[in-house]
Formats: structure tokens, C-alpha cells, sequence
């Protein structure tokens, strides 16, 4: 249903539609008298669906609508009406799924397939539910400049980048995943805009010199004039729940979403979408990307906390990390530390309180006793920690099989939610590349800024004697080299890692004692380059050396899944699981 044209701009005398192709200029006027509608401006009648139009402010050239659902001819071009409802799904009877104990898979739709769009990505769909998937987290949509970005410099928050296939083909790839039961997850970015075609400051005081971030101006959460930019992200936040069906929103680095407020922004956020989900019956889900360690991010608001249904936990994978490829370089120093990967599977953060070198501060806090680990997301592979190292390289470039299955064996049976990062399913050696598209002065600036960001790495430390060229990001190459190879699947290697890591979902989720997210009856035993981990009266032993014996306490147990052909025998009054190469054992009684 056509609407009528809604735009904030509170120091504009003036404000006016501007038609692309007729060239009419459609005076707006005050929304109204209220003390609500101060600032606002709306159209005096709808305008049809397709239109092309963009915004005068006292009388300067148009700009793109601050809520436009299409930008068909770029960031800086017209934006054009998109009605919604014209979208036909299929989806009546989805409810969705909880994210807490799910299976996440993260995916950049460009980069997924080579014609990287959402109708290839939907055809892919069919793998991932046999895999074993719950839930595809898709990296940001929004309009970014060029043709090939990560998604983190978008623009026009409420639009649908052309590049993957626009506003109609992502409904249509949220619909077609529900088909195959798998939810949607949203990454959206809430603390900056990209520094190419971002008009919102033209508008109104979006943004407020009273804090900083990496990227500039915060965003104005506790400022003068903050509730209508409270209300921008909220709304949009609940149009990509109620208008496209996604089941999760991943905020983006909450940590710069920086708000004073007697109630913070984050909450606020967290009530609405509970009320819409106990409206409609559906389940929600609210991911946080926080490196604070702070348990007042899953702290349900009602006690004071910012109500997120879980959170990305970094030390998990730094401490798996760590362990698998031996790095100590940067922040993974700390993660080498003995007790630190113990520590993390059963409290979940390292450092609740204790002294972070890499910060070098004491930083986060404990959790409160029976926190359940289903609260936190972990990964081995991820967009940043894989894209933000030097040539964007995988663990599979520096790990066998038998070492990446012990790794994925520690993963998925651990207390928390895994997420795999896309082709980690079948050890793909395809890296994952930091790529952009910008022009002139930023996108020389982007490729000095990348070579400069790694020129004081330890290269000998983490890659040998390799000779290493850190790739240049505005080269198409460089986008074309991070777009996965499915002919990989075909080779068995590959083949083989795909229905191990098959298997390992299907056994967490039909083994109550690694589906569980209770941290009280976990814990890692480390025998150097071996040993294992507990989950109640269930055992995960594994191997990241060959010619290793892993003794257990408890007897009786069989293996359920194994890789690297290990062996497992009576030991006294345990078992012992006998390593002849790098590997792993999921052990039952």
C-alpha cells in the first residue's frame, strides 16, 4: 500500500520531492503541530510504487531519501518507492527459530557464489540444510559504493543493495530459507555510515562530536534531538523483522553505539522487538557484536541489562585459535596463556576482570552463575578473523584435516552456539580477502591505509619464510580470489571433511550432552598438543600431533564419530583413545 513520504529534517525552511525524468518538485509540508512531529515534513499524497525521486532541501540539489528502500542507480542516485507489500510469500506458517544452541552459517552474498546474488545464494540453500544448518547469517545488504564491498561502508539503511539483486530477490531468498527451515540473520551496522554517499548529517543531527569512534562522530543516541535517531535504527531494525521475515538481527560492534541515556539504546531496541515477537508469536533473535565482556549485554532488560539473545564471543575463537595454529602474535598472546582455553569453555570469557595485555587494562566481568553458553556465539573462522588477517589466509592453509577436525570436534560440542564461516564446511582453501570498491582519493587512501595497517607484523612468526604480498583491496582480483570455488566439494579431501563436519552437527544435535549450553559440567582437559573435552558424561577427545594417547575418566564409552581412525580401549578403570596422526573422537557411554 502506497505511503505518503515521512522525512526528519528539523532545520529545513523548506523541503521538496524532486521527480526524476518529469523534473516536478512536489512541496512537502510539516507533519503537524504535535511536539512528535516537530522537524518532520511529509508528502502531500503517496507516490506510486517505482517512482524515482529524491529530496530538495531548501532548494539544493536532491539528495537520496534518509529511508529509501532502493537506490536502483547507486548511492548517490534517485531513490525509488518500493511498496512492501507487493512481496509474495510463502512463509505463513514459519515461526521462526531461537539462536540460542543453533547452527549459524555466515555468508557475503557476493563472495558465496560466483554470480553472487541472492537467487544463487538460494540455490545453494539445499546444501546447507543438509548440512545441517539452523540458521544463515548474511552480511550487511545495504546500497556501498561500487560494485564489491564487505558491506560495512553502506549507506541508506533501509535499502537493498542492487548489486546482490535488490529489495524483491532478498525477500525472496528469506522466503525460499524458510521453505528449507533454515532462519534468516541480518548483520546490520548501527554505529557508522560509510564515508561515501552518507547525505544523513544534510538532514538533521544524526551524528555528535560529544563521542568519538574509529570512524568519526558517534551516532546520536544521547544528544540533542536523539529520539528521532533513536527511532531511524529502530524502525529499521523492525523493518527488516516485519517487512522481509528475518528471524535475527547481528548488530554490529555495539560497543560504539555509544549512549548515556538513562535507558539505553540497545535495550530500548530489545523491548520493542519482544513486544512485536509475543505479538506475532514469532521468535527473534538480538546478536550483539561486543568485545567488552560485559554480561549486562545478555542481562534481560527487566534487571538492567541490555536484553541481547546472545552475543559474538571473541575469546572463544581466539582461544581456539591459539591453541590450533600456535600463533602469539597481536591479542592471540594472551590466548596462549596456560588455563586460558580452559577458562573459556567453562566461563566463557578469559579476561571477566583480569588484565588484557593487548588492551592493557583489566577488562569485562564474570558471568552470573548458570549463564548458559548458548548466550554466546563461537567460531574458529569468521568475516574479520579470517578477512583482517594480512592475506585474509584460512586455519586449512596452515592445518591438516585431522587438526581442522579436532578443532571443528572442540567447536561443535562445545556449551555455546557454533557459527561456520562459509566453505569452512569442507576445509575450503578459498581466503577471504578484504575488498572495496571506492573511487579517487579514498580508494588510493584505502590501499595505502591496508598496506600500512600490517607493516609492523611479525611475518616470519605467523606465515615462515612464505613471501607475502598483503593483497590491494580496490582490486577486482582480489574480490574474484575471495569468492568460493564449489568445485572444491568434488575433490574427496574436501568430500570427506563436508560429511565429517555433516555427521558432527547431526550428533550435536541428537546428543542432549553436546546440545547443552550448561557451562557448570563442562571442561577442557589439555594434555600439551592433546586431550580432551567433557560435556557431563560425554567425551570429545582429540589430537592436534599424531602418535598421541588420550587417557579419559570414565569406561565404557564408544565413538560415535571419529576422524584419523583412532582407537579407543579399556585403560584401568577409564578408556584411552590412541592418536596415530592429528584428529578427533566424539566418545558416548
Amino acid at each position: 500500500m502506497a505511503e505518503n513520504l515521512r522525512v526528519w529534517a528539523p532545520k529545513a525552511h523548506e523541503l521538496t520531492v524532486h521527480i526524476t525524468g518529469s523534473g516536478e518538485d512536489i512541496p512537502m509540508v510539516p507533519a503537524g503541530p504535535a511536539r512528535e512531529d516537530a522537524g518532520w515534513w511529509i508528502s502531500p499524497q503517496p507516490l506510486a510504487s517505482g517512482t524515482r525521486y529524491g529530496l530538495r532541501i531548501d532548494g539544493a540539489d536532491p539528495l537520496p531519501d534518509p529511508r529509501s528502500r532502493r537506490q536502483p542507480e547507486g548511492i548517490h542516485g534517485p531513490s525509488e518507492v518500493v511498496d512492501l507489500a507487493n512481496f509474495l510469500w510463502s512463509d505463513s506458517q514459519w515461526l521462526g527459530v531461537d539462536a540460542r544452541g543453533a547452527v549459524t552459517y555466515e555468508l557475503h552474498i557476493g563472495a558465496f557464489t560466483p554470480h553472487g546474488t541472492f537467487e544463487a545464494a538460494a540455490a545453494k540453500l539445499p546444501h546447507l540444510a543438509e548440512l545441517g544448518v539452523d540458521i544463515v547469517e548474511v552480511m550487511p545488504i545495504v546500497p556501498v559504493p561500487g560494485t564489491r564491498n564487505w558491506g560495512y561502508d553502506g549507506v541508506s539503511l533501509y535499502a537493498v543493495t542492487e548489486n546482490f539483486g535488490g529489495p524483491a530477490a532478498f525477500a525472496a531468498f528469506v522466503d525460499a530459507a524458510h521453505a528449507h527451515g533454515i532462519g534468516v540473520c541480518l548483520d546490520v551496522v548501527y554505529n557508522h555510515l560509510g564515508p561515501d554517499g552518507n547525505y544523513l548529517s544534510q538532514f538533521g543531527p544524526y551524528f555528535t562530536d560529544k563521542h568519538e569512534t574509529p570512524w568519526g562522530w558517534a551516532v546520536n543516541l544521547d544528544g540533542e534531538n536523539n529520539a528521532p535517531v533513536r527511532r531511524y535504527l529502530i524502525e529499521n531494525a523492525m523493518q527488516w523483522i516485519r517487512d522481509y521475515h528475518v528471524d535475527a538481527l547481528r548488530l554490529d560492534a555495539v560497543a560504539f553505539l555509544i549512549d548515556t541515556s538513562q535507558r539505553h539504546f540497545l535495550a530500548e531496541l530489545s523491548d520493542e522487538v519482544s513486544a512485536f515477537a509475543g505479538a506475532t508469536g514469532r521468535k527473534i533473535s538480538l546478536i550483539a557484536e561486543s568485545d567488552l565482556n560485559d554480561p549486562i549485554m545478555v542481562t534481560p532488560t527487566s534487571e538492567g541489562g541490555r536484553g541481547m539473545t546472545g552475543q559474538w564471543d571473541d575469546d572463544i575463537h581466539h582461544a581456539l585459535h591459539a591453541y590450533a595454529t600456535e600463533e602469539s602474535f597481536a591479542y592471540y598472546a594472551d590466548f596462549r596463556e596456560p588455563g586460558a582455553l580452559e577458562k573459556v569453555f567453562s566461563q566463557a570469557f578469559a579476561h571477566n576482570g583480569n588484565y588484557s595485555t593487548f588492551r592493557g587494562a583489566n577488562w569485562g566481568a564474570p558471568l552470573a552463575p548458570g549463564t548458559s553458553g548458548h548466550r554466546f556465539v563461537a567460531c574458529t573462522e569468521d568475516h574479520d578473523q579470517v578477512g583482517n588477517r594480512a592475506i585474509g589466509d584460512r586455519p586449512s592453509a596452515k592445518l591438516s584435516p585431522g587438526q581442522l577436525a579436532a578443532q571443528m570436534g572442540l567447536l561443535l560440542a562445545s556449551p555455546f552456539s557454533p557459527m561456520l564461516f562459509m566453505g569452512q564446511e569442507w576445509a575450503t582453501r578459498t581466503p577471504f580477502q578484504f575488498f572495496t570498491d571506492h573511487s579517487g582519493d579514498l580508494g588510493k587512501a584505502v590501499e595505502e591505509g591496508r598496506i600500512n595497517e600490517f607493516k609492523d607484523w611479525n611475518w616470519l612468526s605467523i606465515y615462515g619464510d612464505d613471501e607475502i604480498r598483503v593483497p590491494n583491496p580496490q582490486h577486482e582480483s582480489t574480490f574474484k580470489d575471495s569468492t568460493l570455488d564449489w568445485h572444491e566439494v568434488d575433490e574427496p579431501e574436501h568430500r570427506d571433511f563436508l560429511a565429517f563436519v555433516c555427521e558432527a552437527i547431526a550428533l550435536r544435535r541428537a546428543t542432549p550432552q553436546f546440545a547443552s549450553g550448561d557451562l557448570a559440567t563442562t571442561e577442557i582437559v589439555r594434555l600439551g598438543r592433546s586431550g580432551y573435552l567433557r560435556r557431563a558424561d560425554a567425551f570429545v577427545a582429540y589430537s592436534f600431533e599424531p602418535d598421541a594417547c588420550v587417557t579419559l575418566p570414565a569406561s565404557g564409552l564408544d565413538a560415535a564419530l571419529s576422524w584419523g581412525g583412532p582407537e579407543v580401549t579399556a585403560c584401568g578403570t577409564g578408556s584411552a583413545v590412541t592418536f596415530t596422526q592429528p584428529g578427533v573422537a566424539f566418545l558416548l557411554p
